[in-house]
């Protein structure tokens, strides 16, 4: 199984499917085929193992597949794994975590049907760790959201002129643009858009934009302007007209982004919290004062400290001269209730977002 999950990591991330990897054994223990899915299209991992054990002249009736994923039962661009297992003379299947997406799932339940022995659940936990940011974003039927600060240590993120680079340091901006580079979308609100005029792309120290580059989202009404660097090199722009953190989601989702990365600054991250759709936070902070200027989050309903947003800390992690703060909500946190969310384009005004 850990082969397999070593196979999985190797396919693509990111995308709307998820890594699954698949290793066939002979009675005896040998490895007759392996196989991992290489992206939306191509072969799922148990037929491209199949493929392989042909391709080796191995005869494959009787014996193991050992997947990192329930085998779906889905006809889509490609068939059923299920039923491929099945033509090809499988007798057991061992899988590590049961596909979530009803779509897909029942492989497992077809295979038993035709007296496969089937095994579930083995290795689980690392299963789940292997599919990232696809399992818990399948699980909830929208993409995982991750919201980003950075903010000098008393909360702000710009100083009271608007300026704001750079508050963090070199080190964090790096770490930033990897973070970038690993989600399908970076949101922010027309406020940014106008006001910092970020590129929002996933570049390295040297200016180089990475090979793997999110939708760049700007959520709201006002236009981008033409001369926009948003409009530059880079991925997609993509231009939503709502304020809606739930129609954001839904729009991405429909086109296949497992993760969004949220950067627009106090206005839009306070839409998202209201909403209840941010699972993570990732917090840069620097050891700066500035005792004035935008803050980092806007009005979010909370008037008592009882009805707090409590966050429970994931990891906390030195970079350069600041400080990475990983947090979660807690599953028991009483969710604000404003008469009224906040407006997700963000003001002219605002400094939205520090163009790192």
């Amino acid at each position: 199984m850990r082969r397999a999950f070593a196979l999985a990591r190797g396919g693509p991330a990111g995308g709307p499917n998820p890594q699954v990897g698949c290793v066939l054994l002979a009675p005896d223990g040998r490895t007759l085929g392996e196989g991992r899915h290489e992206g939306a299209g191509t072969a799922h991992a148990e037929v491209a193992a199949l493929a392989d054990a042909a391709a080796r002249g191995a005869d494959v009736r009787g014996a193991t597949a050992v997947v990192s994923l329930e085998p779906c039962d889905h006809t889509g661009r490609t068939g059923p794994c299920s039923l491929a297992l099945l033509t090809a003379g499988i007798g057991r299947v061992v899988f590590a975590v049961s596909d979530p997406n009803p779509v897909a799932a029942g492989g497992a339940a077809r295979l038993r049907a035709a007296g496969v022995d089937v095994v579930g659940d083995v290795l689980h936990d690392e299963g789940v760790a292997v599919l990232g940011d696809w399992w818990p974003g399948t699980a909830r039927q929208r993409p995982v959201v991750t919201l980003k600060l950075a903010t000098t240590l008393d909360g702000r993120v710009a100083a009271a002129d608007g300026t704001s680079r750079w508050i963090t340091s070199d080190v964090a901006r790096a770490h930033a643009h990897e973070l970038r580079g690993r989600v399908g979308a970076v949101v922010v609100g027309t406020g940014t858009a106008l006001t910092d005029d970020p590129s929002l792309t996933a570049r390295s120290a040297d200016g180089t934009l990475h090979r793997a580059q999110p939708l760049r989202v700007v959520v709201g009404h006002r236009e981008v302007p033409a001369d926009a660097r948003l409009r530059g090199p880079g991925g997609e722009l993509v231009h939503l007209r709502t304020h809606d953190p739930h129609a954001v989601l839904d729009a991405l989702a429909a086109r296949g982004v497992t993760h969004v990365l949220v950067e627009g600054g106090p206005t839009l991250a306070a839409a998202f919290l209201v909403a209840g759709v941010v699972d993570e936070v990732q917090a840069y902070v620097a050891p700066v004062l500035l005792g004035a200027g935008r803050q980092a989050l806007a009005d979010v309903g909370i008037t008592t400290i009882a009805d707090a947003l409590r966050l429970e800390p994931v990891s906390v992690r030195p970079l350069g001269s600041d400080v990475l703060v990983v947090a979660v909500p807690r599953a028991a946190a009483p969710a604000p209730a404003p008469a009224r969310a906040p407006d997700a384009s963000g003001a002219p005004s605002s400094r939205t977002t520090q163009e790192v």
